[in-house]
């Protein structure tokens, strides 16, 4: 049987990629701080040794927009070695190399240290999430009116179908840098905000906000987009149609 771990293994995405991959027949370690069986802390690398011993891969979701997701790699990636993990996969994002925001800058180093670690890795990297777009139009909705930046477009991505490709990609062969995984349309931000609006039955002007910034202007520029790799096949419509079924 393949043991497979999973770092971030309670998040977003984390979860879904060890679901699947029980599913398909796999031994899967979901590693976090609070973990029964495999507590283990990428802040400082405790726990991470037994956590990796005689894994076949290694799942890198874990992630946090507050800083050091290159500190927590630095660990896996030491951790990962000692133990001859053959394989590691990580998810990243379309335009870490083109935005000039810092998450995406740390995300961009991760993906170098990762490179030159001498793993057999896999890189995979995808436009932002349906949940994402959700959580910045929900929240800006609860002021009187919703504001979205101005002249910016998302290519929104279904977390489950990204699931489904790291799964298939950690029961794989190393591969390196693979094909982006973009969602199936590209729209304006306002577009979208207009969406949940109708969807929820909420009532709001949309007002878009310029904004200053290299960050902006590269948003604006399209640099996180990747319109020759919308293979999702998701629509913002039907994942909000999915959470309310759901929901309900």
């Amino acid at each position: 049987m393949t043991t497979i771990l999973v770092t971030g293994a309670t998040g977003t995405l984390g979860r879904q990629v060890a679901e699947r991959l029980r599913t398909g027949g796999a031994d899967v370690r979901a590693l976090s701080r609070r973990s029964p069986s495999y507590a283990a802390d990428l802040r400082d690398g405790k726990g991470l040794d037994a956590a990796v011993d005689g894994a076949d891969a290694i799942v890198h979701c874990a992630t946090s927009p507050r800083g050091g997701d290159d500190r927590a790699a630095g660990h896996l990636i030491d951790a990962a070695k000692r133990a001859g993990v053959p394989h590691l996969v990580h998810i990243s994002i379309v335009g870490v190399d083109r935005v000039p925001l810092g998450y995406y800058t740390v995300k961009h180093r991760v993906e170098r240290m990762i490179e030159d670690s001498g793993i057999g890795a896999t890189i995979q990297r995808t436009t932002q999430f349906h949940d994402l777009v959700l959580s910045i139009v929900s929240g800006a909705a609860r002021l009187p009116v919703l504001p979205v930046p101005a002249g910016v477009s998302v290519q929104p991505v279904d977390s489950g179908e990204v699931a489904d490709r790291l799964a298939a990609l950690a029961l794989g062969a190393p591969a390196g840098r693979v094909p982006d995984l973009g969602g199936p349309e590209v729209r304006e931000v306002s577009d979208l905000a207009g969406v949940y609006l109708r969807a929820t039955g909420r009532r709001r002007r949309v007002v878009p906000v310029p904004l200053a910034g290299k960050a902006y202007a590269g948003y604006r520029s399209g640099g996180h987009l990747s319109p020759e790799h919308a293979v999702g096949t998701v629509t913002f419509e039907e994942f909000l149609a999915r959470r309310h079924r759901r929901a309900g």
